[in-house]
């Protein structure tokens, strides 16, 4: 097998296509033929050292990707050889094989393409237990999603029209406001050239935005929580922009606002059969034509670093998927 390997974690120069003897999988382990792998925000600060997550050296990034089970170990009964599977184990994919937990993988019904599982578990299942799971989204109710032309904000968009919300898409072009737009949104903001508070008074009434899907963080935040509604909800779901946002304590007391955390990887540790139920769900959903991740641009895996260049320079709309020839 041939595979990116991470020996020094100080930028993506130091990535290294190498040579590696195919891993035999162990106990409750899969060996994956890895088919397609999606760059997602994590794999840039993981290979820079910046992640909360640092895993031991030498490893192979690529959090998520999808292919055909080639070997099972002992115990693993509800996958087989031959099977396709989509997996989020936080390193490995950026290869042509890799070894995952089998209790990790999602199996993927007939028709779902490797492209778009690759690039399906974590924006989705982020989103799905963000909207539905934490923020208990509700028909008819008003969502902001910031850095909503992102993979976790396509797909923001995406559930919350499908749960019958109203979507509010703010992103920092016009281009990327009206890819939010062809996602579903019922408006956009572009935060560059307009103000965000002003803009969400004006589009909702005065009243705010029922909940608040933030993957940014940095400098819109406090804006984007001031103009809460009553009752609101505040999703934090990372800090794409750099800078972890401190907010004054007496804004969340005063909109009788909360500040909800989402963690979709310790939900599925902690909590595994409503995972396995959610991603399901998911799954259906795909294949009835409700949600599909919007591919940004599909490169050989041989071009990591370039794909990697274009997610450091936030010129990703959607995701980045990487495949291995077959």
């Amino acid at each position: 097998m041939h595979a990116w390997l991470c020996s020094n974690p100080t930028g993506v120069d130091a990535l290294t296509w190498t040579e590696l003897p195919t891993p035999e999988p162990g106990p409750g382990e899969v060996l994956i033929e890895i088919r397609a792998a999606s760059l997602n925000f994590p794999d840039l600060l993981i290979v820079q050292g910046k992640y909360q997550f640092k895993p031991p050296l030498p490893f192979v990034p690529g959090s998520e990707y999808a292919g055909v089970v080639s070997a099972v170990g002992e115990g693993v009964k509800h996958l087989r050889i031959g099977q396709h599977v989509a997996c989020l184990s936080g390193t490995g994919g950026f290869g042509t094989h890799t070894v995952a937990s089998a209790a990790l993988c999602m199996p993927l019904p007939e028709g779902f393409a490797f492209t778009d599982a690759a690039a399906f578990i974590m924006t989705y299942a982020t989103s799905h237990h963000a909207l539905i799971d934490r923020a208990a989204l509700r028909t008819g109710e008003t969502v902001l999603v910031l850095g909503a032309a992102g993979g976790v904000g396509t797909a923001a968009i995406q559930i919350a029209k499908a749960a019958g919300a109203r979507v509010i898409a703010a992103a920092s072009t016009q281009e990327k406001c009206d890819i939010c737009r062809a996602q579903g949104a019922d408006a956009t903001i572009n935060y560059r050239t307009q103000d965000l508070r002003a803009a969400l008074k004006d589009l909702t009434g005065g009243k705010g935005p029922d909940v608040v899907y933030d993957p940014v963080g940095g400098e819109f935040t406090e804006a984007a929580f001031r103009s809460i509604a009553w009752r609101g909800r505040y999703l934090v779901i990372g800090f794409a922009a750099g800078p972890i946002p401190s907010l004054p304590m007496n804004l969340p007391l005063l909109k009788g606002a909360s500040i909800v955390g989402v963690f979709w990887g310790e939900f599925a540790k902690r909590e595994p059969q409503a995972n396995a139920a959610m991603l399901a769900t998911l799954a259906q959903e795909y294949a009835s034509g409700k949600i599909k991740p919007v591919i940004d641009r599909v490169l050989p895996m041989s071009e990591l670093r370039a794909a990697y260049a274009q997610m450091a320079a936030r010129d990703v709309k959607g995701k980045l998927v990487l495949v291995n020839a077959t």
